[in-house]
């Protein structure tokens, strides 16, 4: 048997050695993304594509919802499902009506755009491209041919799903009706700032050369930084003794990871806005580094003493995926494996670091995957994308520059994503409480909240009267 394990571990460790060679040999390599670049200026192409790719944007959130709904208790499934269902319906609307306008709208003071710019929609529509003739035009850092309708759609699965992924860090404990205005509030109050600061064309960000591919800032940077807030403010979730702590259902983690990883093409490949080389390297680089993060996480696992792990592998593939989201247009297939590594290896060992965890309950550890995934990912940003940028632009800042900026930036956001989201916890829990009595908590959320059980065998609907009451008590 002693024999035996050795040959394994020995095994594994030959993989790690593998992958950190290749990482190494990555940063070697020469096939810049801006070598594949293609004209992007084909009406018809760049609409399909856009389309296209905010379908498999909006797919990603009832992804996440598989993703953490398999990883809690069975009481808390459905609760922890809805929390990141719903937020299609909510932030859609808000979007609509002065969302789109905050985040896109004529810029104000290079951190806010102007709500009344497109009001229910208005000035975005699609009339003003009717040819394949149409000229380029500036929309967010991109110049594409596609409407402005069309842009504020794909925004808007991004707007959807970045407070779906701080659910993960209070799962089990919240109140739905707390957590509804929670999100709603932290949309307009962190996330659309962020969004105009970093993708607008006067947005602060992009005037001091930091730059966000598809997210690392807006995305996952800010919703980890969340999370660490509500993890702090909202407390450990209780357990009573002998309790099980197993996730309710592996293989909704399986394809909830599956669906975000397809669901990543279109929204890494998606923000190039256009059927582009740039959209084709980003695709390319996303596939590659959830792959290598899966195998990289697998490994590190493996040689912890731990059996490899459907778990550990949805989990590995997501962080690889968050990891590349920063750059993944930018930078080349070797440099996008060695930045998959580095980062998998340091959210790995945050998320086994047990000092983590007797600090916070971040129940679905967000704030180790995509809160720092997010932010390494950006800081890699600033090291791995100099190259893109300084191509053809004599006005450049120096590399040094460029890196501090990134810096001095994620410090910024890191500090107001944190004051603002602890401050919207405090707020909302004096209007709706944020956090379920501790009968409700014990009982679970899906029957407390909802009404509802998951796995229940003949469970009775209830009538109209019977769900009306049970809401006016919870």
């Amino acid at each position: 048997m002693v024999l035996k394990k050795r040959k394994i571990s020995t095994g594994w460790l030959l993989v790690l050695v593998a992958l950190l060679v290749t990482g190494a040999l990555g940063l070697n390599s020469d096939s810049h993304a801006a070598n594949f670049n293609l004209a992007g200026n084909h009406l018809w192409a760049n609409i399909a594509w856009m389309i296209t790719a905010t379908i498999f944007v909006l797919m990603m959130t009832p992804g996440l919802s598989f993703f953490y709904g398999g990883m809690v208790r069975p009481k808390n499934v459905i609760s922890t499902m809805l929390q990141s269902f719903i937020v299609m319906g909510f932030v859609s609307v808000i979007w609509v009506v002065f969302g789109f306008g905050l985040a896109f709208g004529n810029d104000i003071c290079h951190i806010i755009g102007n709500p009344m710019d497109f009001f229910m929609m208005n000035n975005a529509g699609v009339t003003n491209v009717t040819a394949p003739e149409a000229e380029t035009s500036q929309i967010g850092l991109a110049t594409t041919t596609i409407p402005l309708a069309l842009f504020a759609l794909f925004q808007m699965k991004f707007a959807i799903i970045t407070p779906s992924l701080i659910t993960g860090a209070f799962a089990e404990r919240v109140h739905f009706s707390g957590y509804l205005l929670f999100m709603g509030l932290w949309t307009i109050v962190v996330y659309c700032p962020l969004a105009h600061c970093t993708w607008h064309p006067d947005g602060l960000f992009g005037m001091l050369h930091v730059h966000d591919f598809a997210g690392g800032i807006v995305v996952h940077a800010a919703s980890g930084v969340a999370a660490l807030a509500g993890a702090m403010f909202l407390g450990r979730r209780q357990t009573a003794a002998g309790e099980s702590s197993k996730p309710a259902n592996v293989p909704f983690v399986l394809l909830g990871a599956a669906l975000l990883w397809l669901g990543w093409f279109g929204f890494n490949g998606g923000s190039s806005l256009a059927a582009d080389g740039i959209a084709i390297s980003a695709f390319l680089n996303t596939n590659t580094a959830a792959a290598t993060a899966m195998v990289t996480w697998i490994t590190l696992d493996t040689l912890r003493g731990r059996k490899p792990s459907a778990m550990g592998a949805a989990i590995g593939a997501v962080v690889g995926l968050v990891a590349i989201t920063p750059c993944a247009g930018w930078v080349t297939v070797g440099e996008s494996i060695f930045i998959s590594i580095f980062i998998t290896v340091c959210c790995n060992m945050a998320v086994c670091w047990k000092g983590y965890s007797r600090m916070l309950d971040d129940a679905l550890d967000v704030f180790p995957t995509h809160g720092l995934g997010g932010i390494l990912g950006t800081l890699l940003t600033g090291i791995f994308a100099y190259d893109y940028f300084a191509a053809g632009d004599p006005a450049m800042i120096s590399r040094g520059e460029f890196f501090l900026n990134h810096v001095l930036v994620l410090a910024g956001v890191f500090i107001y994503t944190f004051a603002m989201s602890y401050l919207l916890y405090w707020l909302t829990d004096l209007i709706v409480p944020m956090r379920v009595s501790r009968q409700n908590e014990r009982r679970g959320l899906d029957a407390s909240q909802h009404g509802e059980e998951y796995g229940a065998e003949g469970a009775e609907v209830p009538s109209p009267l019977e769900w009306f009451q049970s809401v006016e008590e919870n």
